[in-house]
Parts: structure tokens; sequence; C-alpha cells
């Protein structure tokens, strides 16, 4: 179980430096469990560009708006108004959507509804507004797709794409994001502290789900 949850006579530092090694972790599971990209054929490597579109494209923004909402700390709410603002005035939906018309791998109606069950766990997990879960959820999040992004841009080249803004953007910022969520959390915590029984890994969980989802990895080799 977690320490922020189990143990509150901890320091918020030692207890967030925990959640923060956890969160890494997960990350360095997830990227170890991805296809190898020799093995995938140009119909596998559209159905991940397509299914990551599907979930991101409509869906960041709006989980970062739950994040905002969500929390109740002062010195959270302008990291997630900072990278709120980067994604709107930047336009990454706008970005990510050209990334993907160029991979010729602009989501299908079931390409969508391959994710479909998992997406809906997720907006209903941000529906309730639990500002520690969040924060923890969405630095996994960024951290991820910072680490992914190299991953993302290989498979669109080898669809025969030269447009990878939104993966050279996402493979830079998203490192100060994931710190910035970290941070986010270290103050959250003290003023918005997590019910004992609730499992802050939550949402973490859930979102693996939904990216295991969009690599498909039942269906196609892991990498060594």
């Amino acid at each position: 179980m977690d320490t922020l949850a189990l143990a509150p006579e901890l320091t918020t530092e030692s207890a967030l430096a925990a959640t923060k090694t956890s969160v890494d972790q997960r990350i360095d599971d997830v990227m170890n469990s991805l296809p190898r990209l020799d093995q995938l054929s140009s119909e596998q490597r559209r159905g991940i560009i397509a299914r990551y579109t599907a979930v991101l494209e409509g869906n960041f923004i709006y989980w970062m708006t739950a994040a905002y909402l969500s929390v109740k700390s002062d010195a959270a709410r302008p990291i997630i108004i900072d990278n709120l603002m980067e994604e709107v005035r930047d336009s990454h939906p706008a970005m990510l959507r050209r990334f993907a018309i160029a991979a010729h791998a602009f989501p299908s109606d079931s390409d969508a509804l391959a994710v479909d069950h998992e997406l809906t766990q997720m907006r209903l997990f941000f529906g309730r507004l639990s500002g520690v879960q969040i924060l923890v959820t969405m630095a996994f999040f960024e951290g991820f797709i910072q680490r992914y992004m190299s991953y993302l841009a290989d498979l669109a080249i080898a669809q025969g794409s030269s447009e990878l803004e939104y993966t050279d953007v996402h493979g830079v910022c998203d490192i100060a994001h994931t710190e910035g969520l970290i941070q986010a959390l270290s103050t959250e915590v003290a003023v918005n502290p997590l019910a004992p029984d609730a499992d802050i890994f939550e949402g973490v969980e859930l979102l693996e789900a939904l990216i295991t989802r969009v690599v498909n990895l039942s269906s196609i080799p892991a990498a060594a």
C-alpha cells in the first residue's frame, strides 16, 4: 500500500520520493513491455498510432482540467495552469492530428471503439476529482508520454511520415511537466490528503490498462 495514504507521520519529502520511485518503475515496466518495432506489420503500426490518437486528442486537456478542478492547494494550481496553457496555446491536439494523418493513421470508428471500455473507466475515475490520485496519474502519464515519443516517432517513420513535430515537442516538454506534477503532489497531499483506504495508484492502474489496449499487447510480440 502507499506510504502517502498509510503513513502520514512520514515527512512529505520521504513520501514524495517513494511515490516518484514507484511511478518511475511503473513507466519502466510499461516501456519494457512495448511490442518490438521490427515485428510489427504496417497495419499494426497504424493501429497503435490511431488508438493513441483516439485517446489523447480529445482527452488529455480534459484530464488535465480535471486535475486543476480537483486540487485544493494554491501551490499546485499554477503548475497545472502552466501545463494547460502550453497545451491550448500551442494547440497540441492539432499537432497530434497532423502527426496521425501524415502517418496514414487517423482513427476510425473501430480504433475508437477498441479503447472505449478502458477510456470510459478513465473518464469515470477523473470525474471523481480526487486531487492526489489524479496528480499521481498525470505525473505517470506525462512521464510515460515523454519516454514513449521516440517509439511513437519510429512507428510514424516506418509508415513513411516525416511529420514529427508532435513527438519532438513532447519528448522535451513533458520532462518538465512530470517534475511539476510531482512537486504539485507534495503540496496537495498536505492540504487534501487521500483517505486511508484509498489506493493512490488507482488511476495509474487504469491508465496502464488503457495503454495496453492502445498497443494491443495481447496479440503483438513483446520487446525483449
